[in-house]
């Protein structure tokens, strides 16, 4: 019998409306057979086989005047239930609309477009084989769930068009022994109880194909194929399911019905309840040994169970949680170091002989400092920044650079060390050839309308745009992505122009002397309160175009139309990353290498937009206030990002139970009980990726004004794990499982990153810290010919870095009232290696500035150089696939082509005995009637 699969569509070309979507006006009723009101055949009468005639007349499940009819029954009392109500097909996917005839709305015309479409695509997916059962809500009887089943025959034939890969018969392969076996007793605290969670049996798997079902390993029809992979080939047929035709273009697929509001909502079930197992004994309750093993607090210190996170989510869940942890163990490693460090230079910090100038009441308490801002700000005491001083001390050590230097090959390690963890979980998750299997995305197809050659094939097909369409499209998007970074600039431009002007404004209210008996005075500066309430500012403005540019970056990833969900990914990746970079970053590197460093000096100074003078730094550096940049909006951040993960999803169920939840829980069937859960969006992963590698980007790009970074980043992933498994298992709907065979886009980032953070870190060290001029004056500035000491010593350092100014050489316009008060000094100091007034080269830099240029510049090719060879060596000596990994892929392969040589052989022998016997019996039944 063969199979019709002609889909049922509304023809927009009889009558168009005033509808953006271009809905069907009053069309005849005998145009439009579908839509006549006729009822749906019982459940019990739903065709079964994929393969039968589909009659085109079809009524819709809303056809159904009551549902409370023996083919439409209610609620049977069983909430774990996860099957229709016959108790036989299992419920493989669920969709939700509101009834429009029990709405309390004068849209009359609006309801019954979206009934009709609605009626339409439920038609089609009837056409396609689906099974559909409505139930109305056992809480708002406006509320229509209607469950879909997908039965063996559908199940086949897409996982044949899906390439999934499906198991042949058990892996028989032996796993290496472990040199680490004998310490077993010493991780199995670590790891889940494999009596609770039970390991997978593995397979030899191959793509599925119908002509070669007997190869497979089919024990049992209802569970060969899993849950997950029934909800993915099910939820492949709903994303392309037509239900409208528009002027010859069409559209389908349940995202664009969800989001035009004719469904409410559109998910796969939860196995049960979180909290407890499910009356049914054939669940397995996999919802809740995750949260008992992997989501509940006291599980924080154990190992994730990675295998049962894959099976029940997909590998796109798995993966990422497999990198986060990964990510988390090495970032162990980092914090140790980067606590040893910081430990070393709060230990020493009382040796540090420069601060101990700034605070000396002899030294730096006689020390008049030049004002850095023209009229207002007055002269100050070196002594007041007595206390950054101190603290600098503690970030600005020798540590430092030494953990500078760990971090660039620490990074290496991470990523090298990832690939071959990645490469054993391609393999063990069946993910090695994936990228071959992938389909086109249901978008991109919709809009194949030019047909073309294939240079190849030689064989037409079609492509959505020309070469210069997409030519057009690609400076489009690039041009949007330019003027929002250019935006970011603007506002980091902003940002500089509020730290100029309330310096002015911090400079003339706060003292300029210390006071011991205010504490205020003793820790806040001017340049301590222009920085912190800059940085607070900053973080506003980056959380508000974060929110902002994630549209607009969907939008525009939209209209470039990748041809499949990976180039979609990937494509929306590099732009979203692209923005955050420069919205993220941008204020770090405004710090830590600008500002201060085109200043000029107090008789020339140098000014921003030829009215704000430009800002300085403290006497020793901007590394302490790229240190509080960094601390501010990594902790905003995580407490930010906590918020909305946890705090608003948990309000939004918990208003959600309160208004809709009118009886026991206990009664809602699960359908219902997970409609009420949030909804994680398609690019739900994506955001926790993106807030991962923005944190990556601080570890990493910025380590070496703040060592403890490592260790704030450990105790947030820590976290970040459970968080993130709590809200999948108890706050959100079940994603929609998918496969993927890596971490995407995010790789090549990641080893971006790396590379570019071993210039900022050696330039932060060589242009932002104090490090280098320390060095070159205690080798050579400290003792003749150039200082007065006999020995190496850091002693006159603060002195020797501080050049004079003559005040009297000061421009009227930098004038103010501050300079009546100034009593008998006639010099002050500022923070540069200039000649002193009445040099013959007055205020031009000295020898010792361009001692501190060379011994800057050579740190910063020596420490690349140091660093880049052995990045180079380390990834030249670990490969990205281990060769136990390799083995075990070539070996698979070769036994999976062997299996199906073989079973091929087989049947081809098996039928030529056949055709041989058939071949024997007529020429014996031919012959003998002669030879008689």
């Amino acid at each position: 019998m063969q199979m019709m699969t002609r889909n049922v569509l509304l023809d927009m070309e009889l009558e168009e409306d005033d509808d953006e979507d271009g809905d069907i006006g009053d069309v005849p009723a005998s145009k439009r057979p579908f839509l006549t009101p006729h009822k749906l055949l019982p459940s019990s009468q739903v065709l079964e086989n994929f393969e039968q005639t589909i009659v085109p007349n079809f009524g819709s499940l809303e056809s159904q005047q009551d549902f409370r009819t023996p083919e439409f029954e209610e609620f049977n009392g069983k909430p774990d239930s996860l099957f229709f109500n016959d108790g036989q097909r299992r419920i493989d996917f669920v969709l939700v609309y509101e009834d429009e005839s029990r709405k309390e709305t004068n849209k009359k015309g609006t309801n019954e477009k979206q009934r009709r479409k609605r009626q339409a695509y439920e038609s089609n997916l009837i056409c396609q084989g689906l099974q559909l059962e409505a139930t109305r809500s056992v809480l708002d009887d406006k509320i229509v769930f209607v469950k879909v089943h997908a039965p063996w025959d559908v199940l086949c034939t897409y996982a044949e068009i899906m390439h999934i890969k499906l198991p042949l018969k058990p892996n028989d392969l032996k796993t290496r022994s472990s040199a680490f076996d004998s310490f077993n007793w010493f991780t199995k605290v670590l790891r889940v109880d494999e009596r609770v969670i039970k390991p997978e049996q593995e397979f030899f798997t191959a793509p599925f194909e119908k002509n070669r079902m007997n190869d497979f390993y089919i024990v049992d029809k209802d569970s060969f194929f899993n849950p997950a992979t029934r909800s993915r080939i099910v939820y492949f047929i709903l994303s392309r399911v037509k239900y409208q035709m528009v002027n010859n273009v069409s559209k389908f697929g349940i995202n664009r019905l969800v989001s035009s509001g004719i469904y409410k909502a559109a998910f796969p079930l939860h196995d049960c309840q979180f909290g407890s197992r499910s009356e049914d004994p054939s669940c397995p309750n996999e919802r809740y040994l995750l949260y008992r093993e992997w989501a509940h607090p006291r599980s924080i210190y154990k190992k994730q169970p990675l295998d049962l996170i894959r099976k029940y989510y997909g590998e796109k869940i798995g993966i990422y949680f497999a990198w986060l942890g990964y990510y988390t163990q090495m970032l162990l490693l980092a914090a140790v170091v980067g606590v040893a460090c910081f430990l070393y230079g709060y230990l020493n910090q009382d040796n540090c002989t420069w601060s101990k100038e700034v605070c000396d009441p002899d030294i730096g308490g006689k020390i008049v400092m030049c004002p850095q801002c023209d009229k207002i700000c007055p002269f100050w005491k070196l002594n007041i920044t007595c206390e950054s001083s101190k603290k600098l001390c503690i970030f600005d050590s020798f540590g430092t650079l030494v953990f500078a230097v760990f971090m660039g090959v620490w990074v290496t390690l991470f990523l090298e060390f990832w690939k071959r963890r990645q490469a054993e979980l391609e393999y063990e998750w069946d993910t090695v050839e994936l990228q071959q299997e992938e389909q086109p995305r249901p978008e991109y197809e919709a809009q194949c309308t030019h047909v073309v050659i294939n240079e190849i094939t030689q064989e037409e097909e079609r492509i959505p745009f020309t070469a210069w369409g997409k030519c057009i499209r690609i400076t489009l998007c690039a041009s949007a992505v330019l003027f929002w970074i250019l935006l970011i600039i603007a506002s980091v431009i902003g940002i500089i122009v509020y730290r100029l002007s309330v310096f002015i404004v911090f400079s003339a209210k706060l003292p300029s002397t210390v006071n011991g008996t205010d504490p205020i005075q003793k820790y806040l500066t001017p340049q301590t309160a222009t920085s912190i309430t800059a940085s607070i500012i900053s973080f506003i403005i980056i959380m508000i175009l974060n929110t902002i540019y994630e549209k607009v970056a969907i939008m525009i990833t939209n209209f470039e139309l990748p041809r499949t969900q990976t180039d979609y990914e990937n494509s929306l990746t590099m732009k979203m990353f692209l923005f955050q970079f420069v919205n993220y970053y941008s204020s770090c590197f405004y710090i830590a290498f600008f500002k201060g460093k085109f200043v000029g000096y107090p008789g020339d100074p140098v000014y921003w937009l030829g009215k704000y003078r430009n800002e300085e730094c403290d006497p020793g550096g901007c590394l302490l206030e790229l240190t509080t940049q960094l601390i501010i909006i990594m902790g905003g951040k995580a407490i930010w990002n906590n918020i909305q993960e946890v705090l608003l999803p948990w309000i939004m169920n918990l208003i959600g139970r309160y208004h809709s939840v009118s009886g026991s829980e206990k009664k809602t069937p699960r359908w219902e009980q997970d409609y009420h859960l949030q909804p994680m969006g398609k690019l739900g992963l994506f955001y926790e990726y993106l807030e991962m590698i923005i944190q990556f980007g601080f570890v990493t790009l910025f380590v070496a004004s703040f060592p403890l970074a490592p260790l704030l980043a450990l105790v947030n992933n820590i976290l970040e794990i459970r968080v993130d498994a709590w809200k999948l298992t108890t706050q959100f709907r079940r994603m929609v499982p998918e496969k993927a065979q890596d971490i995407g886009a995010w790789q090549p980032i990641m080893q971006g990153i790396a590379i570019l953070a071993v210039v900022t870190n050696a330039m932060i060290i060589a242009f932002t810290s104090d490090m280098i001029p320390r060095l070159v004056y205690y080798w050579s500035f400290s003792i003749p010919p150039y200082g007065d000491h006999t020995h190496y010593t850091m002693e006159g350092y603060i002195s020797n870095t501080l050049s004079i100014f003559n005040i009297a050489d000061f421009k009227n316009k930098s004038k103010g009232d501050s300079f009546s008060g100034i009593g008998d000094h006639t010099t002050c100091r500022y923070r540069d290696f200039r000649n002193p007034p009445g040099h013959p080269q007055e205020y031009k830099h000295n020898i010792y500035y361009w001692h501190v240029i060379a011994a800057k510049l050579a740190f910063i090719i020596v420490m690349e150089h140091i660093i880049y060879s052995v990045k180079f060596l380390i990834s030249y000596i670990i490969p990205d696939v281990s060769k136990s990994t390799r083995s075990k892929i070539k070996r698979e392969k070769y036994l999976t082509q062997k299996l199906l040589h073989e079973s091929h052989l087989k049947d081809m022998t098996k039928n030529m005995g056949a055709i041989a016997e058939r071949m024997v019996e007529v020429v014996d039944n031919n012959l003998r009637p002669k030879l008689e």
